[in-house]
């Protein structure tokens, strides 16, 4: 689809659920493997069938996701899931490799600061280093998502330049990805800059799918799906109760919320496959394990057309 043809209404638009993954990671308290599983598969009850389960980072540096090898065999797969889950490097690659996965997600940063503070590593190496972690996943027959963070701009180094972009997409498309999701780790983007990312990839790397990652740091999370729309992606991260944030970025907070999404797609004439409700008990279930109020806006509110009964409510005086 090109850069000038927006996704018609009616199309299906695929979510992939972070919160597993991206959401749980910022959390101090260890959430108990068993209850993450419940999480996960409530999730999967509610339609979705993408799922960024967890991550093979070393429990050192993250040690919510330690289990990452019982999560995964403990969680219920529907027919139709493709379950992926995030690694930094071969050390991970090897670990997914032993594990019933569909895809794994690399990331490397766009700007150079962000990546030493991430993994330690030079852009240039990273981008080296996965040439092992491609070869190690393909011999197991796990596909390889390339993951971009701070692809909206730096917390560091302020803006990205949409040719840095273009240049590690057109790298991850030559090492073998079919695809490239754009991480907007500290909620930079704005509709300018997400057209503009758009676009310099695809005339950079055409053929490769773009996905796209919004966090909602700003409140324009959903805004810049609206101009993803405009440009014809289909697929977008999104975390439940708007979990997540970057625990090596300054400032970063939540992922869009699956069920605004849900909500968003829903109203904007959309199929996402998700029924509403189910996603919203999800985001329930999983405030309640977190044990605080999450971020999101419609499990507040619930869907549009929600009836209250008028004697349970306030009558004004005078």
């Amino acid at each position: 689809m090109s850069s000038s043809s927006p996704v018609p209404a009616g199309s299906r638009i695929t979510i992939c659920e972070v919160g597993p993954r991206d959401g749980f990671q910022n959390e101090k308290t260890f959430i108990p493997t068993a209850k993450k599983i419940e999480i996960a598969n409530a999730l999967f009850a509610s339609g979705l069938r993408h799922m960024q389960v967890t991550s093979f980072v070393s429990p050192r540096a993250v040690p919510q996701l330690a289990d990452a090898e019982e999560v995964l065999a403990g969680i219920d797969r529907p027919e139709g899931a493709w379950i992926t889950a995030l690694v930094p490097n071969l050390r991970g690659a090897e670990r997914a490799a032993r594990c019933r996965l569909d895809a794994v997600h690399t990331v490397v940063s766009a700007s150079e600061t962000h990546n030493l503070k991430n993994v330690n590593r030079s852009i240039d190496r990273s981008l080296a280093d996965f040439e092992a972690v491609f070869d190690c996943l393909k011999d197991a027959g796990i596909a390889v998502e390339g993951g971009i963070a701070t692809a909206f701009g730096c917390p560091f180094e302020g803006v990205v330049p949409p040719e840095q972009l273009a240049r590690i997409a057109r790298r991850y498309q030559e090492l073998g990805a079919e695809s490239v999701s754009l991480g907007d780790t500290t909620g930079m983007a704005t509709p300018l800059t997400v057209r503009a990312a758009i676009r310099a990839i695809r005339e950079s790397a055409p053929g490769l799918d773009i996905h796209l990652h919004f966090h909602n740091t700003r409140g324009v999370g959903l805004a810049c799906v609206m101009t993803g729309l405009s440009e014809g992606v289909t697929h977008y991260d999104a975390a439940v109760g708007g979990l997540g944030g970057c625990p090596f970025a300054a400032g970063a907070t939540g992922n869009i919320c699956t069920e605004d999404l849900v909500y968003l797609l829903q109203e904007s004439g959309y199929e996402s496959g998700v029924d509403l409700d189910r996603v919203i008990s999800a985001a329930l279930l999983a405030q309640a394990a977190i044990g605080r109020d999450l971020p999101g806006q419609v499990i507040k509110a619930g869907p549009r057309l929600k009836r209250h009964d008028p004697n349970l409510t306030a009558t004004a005086a005078g």
